[in-house]
């Protein structure tokens, strides 16, 4: 099962399909969209993470604020810290380079679905709000094919939850407590599915409301740890930066334990471990995205797109850049699982190192264990219906115990294949309705440049247009 998951990931993640199909979007919506990622990116932040929700929005069901750290608690995981170092240990450190680039294109495609999440939202029948491209896919893209790619999306994320979010998560906590404080794994995944539980009862309002505290204290937390350790370092940081660089485009000769990489090798684990980490182009933000209390899309879209800077271009780089600074990275893919861990010892002093990683990582999971159970229920609703959520949400929390107590071999390539599958139907929406995007977006900025409007100016520029927020009611459910 194992080989056929991995042969499987090797296709979809290889250098045909998945990674020239997520740079190429990425790419062309930034260009069409005049790189809003970067000539926005400090009014977005300010929205996100000072004013925090718009005044006076109709409809949603969380703040912004909270829709954006539900989807940096579903993002900020395993990726940052085993990720980072799989991606180097294996592509070099010419890999974070393609990290970077993925996260920047991607945050194109970031802002570009949670924008279509938003537009195109609808509500159940208890009146919570569900959106993502399990609608967006049908509702944009009008007959048949819409409609598949919107059921095939919502199958892929459903399975992607209990791999990417799920059993992974659950496994690399369990592991790392029973590593460095001998807990059992038992008692450890007990403890995870008992709390995943508690919170996922009180749906996405209670989800928001415990990333919303949570997730800003555990990014500082480990920012601060790997900042500490590159002042040490900081000498070596130049030669760090000028190494990304150069193997980026000439490949990793052998050295110490690290066997070397070819071009090709660096760019497909920088942009598979990339899109690990931050999810830009799968879709699963928009789900996020799609709950908040906005006043127009492109607000949202803008919150939602800092995401995948905080993730990537800050948390991605710091984890990057002590494993390249401190030499770790030369042991080799053998010691991924342990490399980040590694380095933090090599640059902190005593234990404490080991320690930050470990929290660290507990936290990041955790977080991801949440957003991704927000993710899957959407997706369960949108298949069998508002009964399904209940259901989902129990087999969830089971399955993180599983998760935490046994070995998981094949479940890496799994979450692989599952977030590949996620990917293509959305992508292919993207690029499909980016016409819309493109014509909304212009037009709100051209009326909003600053990001400063309250709803009464947004209702006077919008009025008459059919581009805000299309909310309807799903009957039967």
């Amino acid at each position: 099962m194992a080989e056929c998951f991995g042969s499987a990931a090797g296709i979809i993640w290889g250098p045909f399909l998945l990674i020239p199909l997520l740079l190429v979007t990425g790419l062309y919506l930034s260009i069409r969209l005049g790189f809003i990622q970067i000539l926005k990116l400090g009014p977005a932040l300010r929205l996100a993470l000072f004013e925090r929700k718009d005044a006076d929005a109709p409809g949603g069901d969380v703040s912004q604020f909270q829709a954006l750290t539900t989807a940096l608690a579903a993002t900020v995981g395993t990726g940052n810290i085993v990720g980072v170092a799989t991606a180097i240990s294996i592509g070099g450190p010419g890999a974070l380079f393609w990290m970077w680039v993925t996260g920047i294109l991607g945050m194109a495609s970031k802002y570009s679905e949670a924008f279509l999440g938003v537009r195109y939202r609808t509500m159940d029948a208890k009146g919570e709000i569900s959106g993502g491209p399990q609608y967006y896919l049908q509702r944009g893209i009008r007959g048949g094919f819409g409609k598949f790619l919107a059921l095939f999306f919502a199958v892929a994320a459903v399975l992607a939850s209990f791999g990417i979010g799920n059993m992974t998560q659950g496994n690399s906590i369990s592991g790392n407590v029973s590593e460095s404080f001998g807990i059992p794994t038992w008692i450890t995944g007990l403890v995870l599915a008992i709390m995943t539980m508690v919170v996922l009862v009180g749906g996405i309002k209670s989800i928001g409301r415990v990333t919303a505290a949570f997730v800003p204290v555990m990014i500082v937390f480990y920012v601060l740890g790997a900042l500490f350790i590159l002042l040490v370092n900081v000498g070596d940081i130049p030669a760090a930066i000028a190494l990304i660089f150069t193997d980026a485009f000439t490949g990793t000769a052998a050295v110490g334990g690290f066997a070397g990489s070819a071009i090709i090798l660096a760019i497909q684990m920088g942009v598979a471990r990339g899109i690990f980490s931050n999810e830009s182009g799968m879709g699963s933000a928009a789900i996020a995205a799609a709950s908040a209390q906005t006043t127009h899309p492109v607000r949202q879209g803008l919150v939602s797109m800092t995401q995948t800077f905080i993730d990537t271009i800050i948390v991605v780089s710091c984890t990057g850049l002590v494993i390249i600074t401190t030499g770790v990275w030369e042991q080799g893919s053998d010691f991924a699982a342990t490399m980040t861990g590694e380095a933090f010892t090599h640059g902190l002093p005593g234990a404490w190192g080991h320690i930050i990683v470990t929290l660290g990582l507990v936290m990041f999971a955790y977080s991801t264990i949440l957003g991704w159970a927000y993710y899957g229920e959407r997706c369960m609703e949108r298949l069998v219906g508002r009964g399904g959520v209940m259901p989902y949400r129990v087999v969830f929390s089971i399955v993180v115990f599983i998760g935490a107590t046994i070995p998981l071999a094949a479940v890496w390539n799994f979450a692989d294949v599952m977030n590949g599958l996620m990917a293509l139907p959305n992508l292919l929406g993207l690029l499909i309705m980016s016409g819309l995007i493109v014509r909304e977006t212009k037009h709100y900025l051209k009326n909003d440049p600053k990001l400063r409007a309250g709803k009464s100016e947004v209702d006077l520029f919008m009025r008459g247009r059919d581009g805000g927020i299309d909310t309807y009611e799903v009957i039967g459910r």
